[in-house]
């Protein structure tokens, strides 16, 4: 199972394809190749990445 690599939290929802949003710290979530992509949602819902916030090792996922 998906957990958020911020909070840890695994009340993840699925928005799209490979795409999703952590309903406990609001950041957005999207899988490729293994590696879980974080981003923040501006304000004016642009997205913002948060990957340099973690290691490589933080943000693997082997659900696949």
């Amino acid at each position: 199972m998906l957990s958020c690599p911020n909070c840890r939290s695994k009340d993840i929802g699925k928005i799209g394809i490979n795409q999703y949003y952590c309903w406990n710290c609001f950041i957005e979530l999207s899988l490729n190749k293994g590696l879980i992509h974080t981003h923040q949602v501006e304000e004016d819902g642009t997205l913002s990445s948060l990957d340099d916030l973690f290691d490589e090792d933080q943000r693997q996922y082997g659900g696949l």
